[in-house]
């Protein structure tokens, strides 16, 4: 039975010196490395690259288009005869024509314009939905990180916990043998002590399955031996009174859903002045030089190139008058899908304010839970030192023992529980801040 009670010990002793020769991933080396490997922010990029490849074909646009063209035909029928204009009947006859040609529009109501511009603006916002994801892997990472160093610290007071009543129970064991305890305050002790090691057990299995969620996150081999860095946490825990809602809020206007939704509105603009340009005229330049040949004529081919040479040079001018009211309808929807791009930014600015809002609740009810966690356990401290103290000597019986050492794990939980979550509501906090999340 006493080689059962401290096998949990031995494992707990031997998990720290097992993982003494691991690497030990920081915070922002998770963040980091989630980054480079996640695939919906690879895909992501790429939907930006292409993006920005749109924004150069559409500069492209104000290019002229050019197409050159070379024909030969040949006729057995009747053809003319260059020379004289006489009709040549059956008679194989042949001729070849060259030509090159430009177009450029001049004016199209400034449509090349803003589509340039608004191909720019869906750029930015494929690189802010990028950022959006970071942002998102940041916060998911961050908290799956302190949930491991949570259940680091719950299995360590386990473990202690567990340790106390190994020891516990062999004083009983003594005192029973010696005749100065009941047999069954030595049972209800082994109870307990049956009830610790099944604690130990959870603890452990909540520390590999944070572990896990962790290691799924970043995406990391299975094989690929993983720990996490322990930081100073306590260092970090300071009075905290709550922040300016409103300086907070304006602060996360630079969070890139916000600007997102902006530089939407802004696009939606331009598609309007786009469809708009479908109402107005239009100006093209065209420009062309060909020349051909004709073998009934006498001349030799490059003699009939030179002097067949036929340059051109014209513009168009397109009125648009009536098109079943495609362009009318077009300029409609634009405005309409404005309007839903303006409130679109209105919803994301009371969302964002919301968020900022709870979060800034969160953090202070989690501070004053914290507080209040640690006096608790202040307390239940002194009140097991107290039953400990008078079991020892008999004057409490091991049921009273067993339900003090029950509080006091359960007050450590509680606090250890109010730590993190401040911890990582100020993790939140920083991340509407603009701030980058460390520990």
């Amino acid at each position: 039975m006493k080689s059962l009670y401290r096998l949990p010990l031995f494992f707990a002793m031997f998990l720290p010196l097992a993982a003494a020769g691991q690497k030990s991933w920081t915070l922002q080396e998770c963040i980091r490395y989630a980054w480079e490997n996640n695939i919906q922010l690879k895909q992501q990029e790429i939907a930006s690259e292409q993006n920005k490849n749109n924004v150069l074909e559409a500069k492209m646009e104000f290019l002229p288009t050019v197409n050159s063209s070379v024909s030969h035909s040949m006729n057995w029928g009747r053809s003319v005869n260059m020379n004289d204009l006489q009709i040549i009947r059956n008679q194989l006859s042949q001729s070849t024509s060259v030509s090159l040609s430009a177009s450029l529009t001049l004016f199209n109501g400034f449509a090349k314009q803003n589509n340039v511009a608004s191909k720019k603006l869906l750029y930015e916002i494929s690189e802010l939905d990028a950022e959006k994801i970071k942002n998102n892997i940041s916060l998911q990472i961050s908290k799956a990180y302190l949930q491991i160093l949570l259940s680091k610290e719950i299995l360590r007071v386990s473990e202690e916990n567990y340790k106390s009543i190994f020891e516990q129970v062999e004083r009983t064991r003594k005192l029973v043998s010696a005749g100065n305890m009941a047999m069954g305050s030595q049972l209800e002790m082994e109870a307990q002590l049956a009830s610790g090691r099944v604690q130990v057990v959870d603890a452990q299995s909540q520390l590999k399955t944070n572990l896990l969620t962790l290691r799924q996150l970043l995406t990391l081999p299975e094989n690929e031996v993983f720990e996490i860095a322990t930081p100073d946490i306590e260092g970090k825990i300071k009075s905290f009174m709550g922040e300016n809602v409103n300086d907070l809020y304006n602060r996360s206007l630079n969070l890139p859903q916000i600007k997102s939704a902006k530089i939407a509105e802004e696009n939606y603009a331009l598609q309007l002045k786009i469809a708009k340009a479908q109402m107005m005229p239009s100006v093209r330049m065209s420009a062309s030089y060909g020349s051909y040949f004709a073998d009934s004529r006498s001349e030799s081919f490059f003699n009939q190139i030179k002097d067949n040479r036929n340059p051109s040079l014209g513009f168009s001018l397109s009125i648009p008058i009536f098109n079943a009211l495609n362009a009318k309808t077009s300029v409609k929807n634009s405005r309409l899908a404005l309007r839903s791009a303006s409130l679109n930014v209105i919803d994301w600015q009371q969302q964002i304010y919301k968020e900022v809002e709870q979060a800034n609740n969160d953090a202070l009810s989690y501070f004053e839970k914290l507080l209040a966690s640690e006096q608790n356990v202040k307390s239940m401290e002194e009140s097991f030192r107290y039953v400990k103290e008078k079991f020892n000597i008999g004057a409490l019986n091991a049921t009273d023992y067993t339900v003090s050492s029950t509080n006091l794990l359960k007050a450590k939980s509680e606090y250890l529980q109010a730590k993190y979550q401040f911890v990582f509501q100020l993790k939140v906090l920083d991340f509407y801040k603009g701030i980058e999340i460390v520990l």
